[in-house]
C-alpha cells in the first residue's frame, strides 16, 4: 500500500514538473535588460506608448483627485500606500502558514533569509531621493501630468534615433554611451579651466 502511494506521488511530480517545463517554454521571455521593464508585450522594445505609459504610471495613479496634476501632498500619500501594500506583501511572505500570526519559527526563517541574502541599503537611497523630490515640489509647485507627457515624449523621440517608433536595447545603450562621452567632455573641461586658473599669476595689487 506504501509503496503504490509513492509511486503515485512520483508520478504526480513528475507530471507537475513537465507542466511546470511546459509553461515556462511556452511563457515569452522577458528582458533582462535595464530600463526594459516597461517592454510589456516582451518583444524586447517599447513603443511610444509603452515608454510613456511607464513613466506616467505612479503619476496618475498619485492624481487622487483627478485634475490632471499632482502636488507634493498627493505623492506622500501614494508614497504611504506603496509602502502599505508592501508591508502587507512582507507580513504574507512571513506569514508562511497562513494562519494571520507570524511565529517565530516564521520570523526567524526569514531573518536567516535576509542574512544570507546581505545587507540591503537601496530602500534607504530611495527613501532619502523621495524626500529630496518632495521638497522640490514644495518649492515647484504640483507636477502637471500633460506637461511630464511632453517631457516623456521628447525623451522617446531622442532615444528612438532610427525613427522607427521604437526603442530597442541598442538604441538605450547607444544613448548612454553618449551621455557617459558628453559628461566626460564636460568633467575635462571644467578640469581644464580649473588648472589654467590656478595656472595663471595674480593680478597685482593696486596702490
Amino acid at each position: 500500500m506504501n509503496k503504490t502511494l509513492l509511486v503515485g506521488g512520483l508520478a504526480a511530480l513528475t507530471l507537475a514538473a513537465a507542466g511546470g517545463a511546459a509553461l515556462a517554454q511556452a511563457a515569452p521571455e522577458r528582458p533582462q535588460v535595464r530600463g526594459m521593464r516597461a517592454d510589456a508585450d516582451g518583444d524586447h522594445r517599447l513603443s511610444q506608448a509603452e515608454f510613456v505609459g511607464r513613466r506616467l504610471e505612479r503619476l496618475t495613479a498619485a492624481d487622487a483627485d483627478r485634475d490632471g496634476s499632482v502636488t507634493a501632498e498627493e505623492r506622500r500619500a501614494a508614497a504611504r500606500a506603496r509602502i502599505e501594500r508592501r508591508l502587507d506583501t512582507r507580513f504574507d511572505r512571513l506569514d508562511a502558514d497562513d494562519d494571520g500570526m507570524i511565529g517565530k519559527a516564521e520570523f526567524d526563517a526569514r531573518r536567516e533569509h535576509r542574512a544570507e541574502r546581505g545587507p540591503r541599503r537601496a530602500h534607504r537611497r530611495f527613501a532619502a531621493g523621495h524626500a529630496g523630490h518632495d521638497r522640490r515640489m514644495e518649492v515647484r509647485g504640483p507636477v502637471v501630468i500633460a506637461e511630464a507627457q511632453a517631457r516623456a515624449e521628447a525623451a522617446f523621440a531622442r532615444r528612438d534615433i532610427d525613427h522607427d517608433g521604437y526603442v530597442t536595447v541598442g538604441e538605450r545603450r547607444a544613448v548612454r554611451a553618449d551621455r557617459r562621452e558628453h559628461r566626460r567632455e564636460r568633467m575635462a573641461e571644467r578640469r581644464a579651466a580649473r588648472r589654467a586658473q590656478q595656472a595663471s599669476p595674480p593680478a597685482p595689487a593696486s596702490e
